[in-house]
């Protein structure tokens, strides 16, 4: 039985933060939240969880939190995560994503927090050579938002051996999906992922869906991408904390995705079949800097945490978060 120690999730009203927050507190961990609620939402955080509504580059309220709440684990989602927007914005992205995480670290050790998990990316690889990737592969960020979340990667190896905190930094690949009890789920107006606009589409909410690129070298021309379900990537925060705590001397790097890939126009395939519409589609161009198939290696994360993921299926992915997408319109209009 691991010591289920009081965990603070940063950012934890936002999408994957927020889902991350009911992991833990489905499992009973002792849970509170800090989120500056630029694109996180009250709500989305569970009645009863102690929520401060702040910056992480605040280091006095840090300090507050930790003390006032017996932190002994740091769970690290708050950050920006618009690739586009981080070639247009890039000082934005090491602003947020970099120098905040490096003042975040910083409370953490001041604080004598032993355990921190980071919310990394595939962006990390950039565009890699062979797919699928594992964790070995070059990391090449061909955009602000990899580089920030390496860099973030690097200070916490580097904190790591200098002080008594172990990490683990999760690369996510394709997030998708809600809550399954539709407790939670992507609620960002304007949000990119494709899932979401899918399903935004199907619902009204956008006349079309536009896709990028139908030249790549995959099966029918356009990306593919490994999608992994919202609630399985929360599961995993909540066995990679298991193992840090099982394992103080030791830090881990690792994929978090399913292993197999879907193209954009099987995503839309699957989003026609579960709600029985067409979506209509706009083929565009491709867009700068997106790789043509992008596949975790799933094996490290398989082989160290008993990771089991109980949603890995494309229609199921969509379905919640179809019928998250009809509940976050009855939320709106209240």
């Amino acid at each position: 039985m691991t010591n289920k120690v009081p965990v603070l999730v940063t950012g934890g009203a936002g999408y994957i933060g927020s889902h991350a927050v009911l992991a833990l507190t489905d499992a009973g961990w002792p849970v509170a939240v800090i989120d500056n609620l630029t694109t996180g939402f009250r709500w989305a955080v569970p009645e009863g969880v102690p929520f401060y509504e702040g910056d992480i580059e605040d280091s006095a309220l840090l300090a507050r939190i930790i003390a006032e709440q017996g932190i002994k684990a740091v769970m690290h989602f708050a950050g920006s995560i618009i690739v586009p927007e981080s070639v247009e914005n890039p000082l934005k992205y090491y602003h947020n994503n970099t120098a905040k995480s490096r003042a975040l670290i910083a409370s953490a050790v001041a604080g004598g927090v032993p355990h921190f998990i980071f919310s990394s990316t595939a962006a990390t690889y950039g565009i890699p050579e062979v797919s699928p990737v594992s964790e070995d592969s070059p990391k090449a960020p061909i955009n602000p938002y990899g580089m920030s979340k390496l860099m973030t990667e690097t200070m916490l190896a580097d904190v790591a051996r200098a002080h008594p905190l172990n990490f683990c930094a999760l690369r996510y690949f394709n997030v998708a999906g809600a809550d399954p009890r539709a407790r939670t789920g992507q609620s960002t107006a304007g949000a990119t992922h494709l899932i979401k606009v899918a399903v935004e589409a199907a619902l009204g909410k956008r006349s079309h869906v536009e896709v990028f690129g139908t030249d790549y070298a995959t099966p029918d021309g356009t990306g593919v991408r490994d999608y992994i379900h919202v609630a399985d990537l929360a599961q995993a925060h909540v066995l990679a904390l298991e193992a840090l705590i099982q394992d103080p001397a030791s830090s881990l790097t690792m994929n978090c995705g399913y292993g197999r890939g879907f193209s954009v126009l099987e995503v839309l395939d699957a989003v026609d079949r579960v709600t029985n519409l067409t979506i209509e589609r706009k083929l565009s161009p491709r867009r700068a800097g997106d790789p043509d198939s992008l596949i975790s290696d799933n094996r490290r994360i398989k082989a160290t945490l008993p990771w089991e993921p109980k949603y890995a299926d494309l229609d199921t992915i969509v379905s919640h978060a179809l019928q998250w997408e009809r509940r976050l319109s009855e939320i709106r209009s209240q």
